[in-house]
């Protein structure tokens, strides 16, 4: 039985919208591995003629050839015809000319996979869809996958491509409410907190949230989904990287392991851990991995005239990532003989800290409906992301959770504060600690904002100085 799916309306307008056209089109869908690209596909595809063509999960011993032959075989079982594997026009040119009548719709699953080995594969796909594939105005032809910059270098940017594509979309995280509907006839009696301790580990990934078992509990959930060594999320990290870098997976691991460790780095601290020159391949290794969605890197800027500052920090925005490398990879040995099957994970060291920076991840991936909440019109946003200041003879240095500046003068500074409890009066003096370190312009105003989870008690409340306590909650049953 194949799971409910939820959300993403918004892109299956888009797709819709093309059926509607007088000619053909040719689309490209990327996204992190398990974010539901081909799900969307076959969702859109749903009563209209399809067709899915996959490559082959990259190996050692993979070839061009190898790739031609499961191409072969695919068609083979679409049209019960043999097709010789020998060269992709031929493989090409047969489908377009199988396809060449009536409403398509044509996905070519994994493309980097099928094509990164033959460096012909792409100008012969060109070639086709110009000469055939597009002759056919009701025809839909999808080029998906995870390899997010070799689509981005080999297509999206590629001047072989240039006019001829109908539409390029990045599949994102599900916001927060489409994540609440896996809780499906349970959502209501779920606490909020016990959701985002899951969604602390999964983020907005469909794929895994559809392994969650809404009647249990969020600690016996991630315990069978990342401590039993038959879980989703148990081999998960081994599969990601070789499966959309290849050649270069001991890099990155390297990369995401030294940023698991911390809230944010810079490049030449990532650099150095990496083993690799600061002025070498390892911005292009952190570009890959901002460009798959894995880290974010975040600047931050003058507060005095609004502008970009040439400073940034990464930060491992990936939520599994960050889990699996501070507690399941380190233990899995134990985990293989079974060890963890009566051990709390709870107690695991850190817990409470890592939990937080996990929180502050879906904060800022939502920050849109936090703007929202606060009463912000976006086109008065100048900038907002998190804020840091660097120490320097006039300064201290300082970080704030997360910032947002407006045109007329105001910043509001964001506390994020992940706890079962209701937040205590002490937040307020650690605000007003980061806010003295903080250097603002005279003509800036400052107003502090809180957000939480589970309530601020009493005094917190009725000391005013926050001009808005956020219930993070909110967000799950935001229409």
């Amino acid at each position: 039985m194949t799971a409910p799916f939820y959300g993403r309306k918004g892109e299956l307008d888009l797709l819709d919208n093309l059926t509607n056209k007088k000619s053909a089109s040719l689309i490209v869908i990327k996204g992190r591995r398990r974010v539901g690209k081909s799900r969307l596909i076959e969702e859109f595809a749903k009563g209209k003629r399809f067709y899915k063509l996959e490559g082959l999960a990259p190996r050692s011993e993979t070839t061009a050839q190898s790739q031609r032959e499961q191409f072969s075989k695919q068609l083979a079982h679409y049209f019960n015809v043999p097709v010789k594997a020998d060269n992709w026009w031929d493989l090409l040119w047969f489908l377009a000319d199988k396809t060449k009548r009536g409403k398509t719709i044509i996905l070519l699953d994994e493309i980097s996979w099928i094509g990164d080995l033959d460096p012909d594969f792409l100008g012969k796909l060109k070639a086709v869809w110009d000469n055939h594939f597009k002759k056919n105005p009701k025809l839909i032809l999808i080029l998906c996958g995870s390899v997010s910059t070799w689509i981005d270098q080999e297509i999206l940017s590629a001047t072989g491509f240039t006019g001829r594509l109908s539409l390029a979309l990045t599949l994102k995280e599900l916001p927060l409410s489409v994540c609440n509907e896996f809780w499906g006839a349970n959502k209501q009696q779920t606490s909020a907190y016990e959701k985002f301790k899951l969604l602390a580990i999964t983020g907005g990934i469909p794929r895994y949230l559809e392994e969650m078992k809404s009647k249990l509990s969020a600690e016996e959930n991630i315990k069978q989904m990342c401590f039993e060594s038959t879980g989703i999320l148990f081999k998960e990290f081994d599969q990601i990287f070789p499966q959309t870098v290849m050649t270069e997976a001991k890099s990155y691991q390297m990369i995401v392991s030294y940023l698991a460790e911390r809230s944010f780095a810079d490049r030449e601290a990532i650099a150095a851990a990496a083993n690799l020159e600061v002025g070498g391949v390892i911005s292009d290794y952190l570009d890959n991995l901002v460009e798959a969605g894995f880290v974010a890197r975040d600047y931050t800027w003058h507060i005095k005239n609004g502008e970009i500052s040439k400073l940034s920090h990464y930060r491992l925005r990936d939520n599994y990532l960050r889990f699996y490398l501070k507690y399941v990879q380190p233990n899995k040995a134990k985990i293989e003989k079974g060890l963890f099957e009566t051990k709390s994970i709870t107690s695991l060291p850190g817990w409470d800290t890592i939990m937080g920076l996990q929180f502050e991840n879906l904060v800022i991936n939502n920050h849109e409906n936090i703007i929202q909440r606060i009463g912000i019109r976006a086109e008065d946003v100048i900038f907002a992301n998190p804020f840091f200041q660097k120490k320097t003879t006039r300064q201290s240095s300082c970080q704030i959770d997360y910032m947002i500046q407006t045109k007329f003068n105001t910043v509001y500074i964001c506390e994020i504060k992940f706890s079962r409890f209701p937040v205590i009066s002490t937040v307020i003096t650690e605000v007003a600690e980061k806010i003295k370190k903080l250097t603002l312009p005279k003509q800036v105003s400052y107003r502090p904002v809180l957000i939480h989870v589970n309530g601020a008690r009493e005094d917190v409340v009725d000391s005013d100085y926050f001009v808005e306590i956020i219930d993070f909650s909110e967000l799950l049953d935001l229409k």
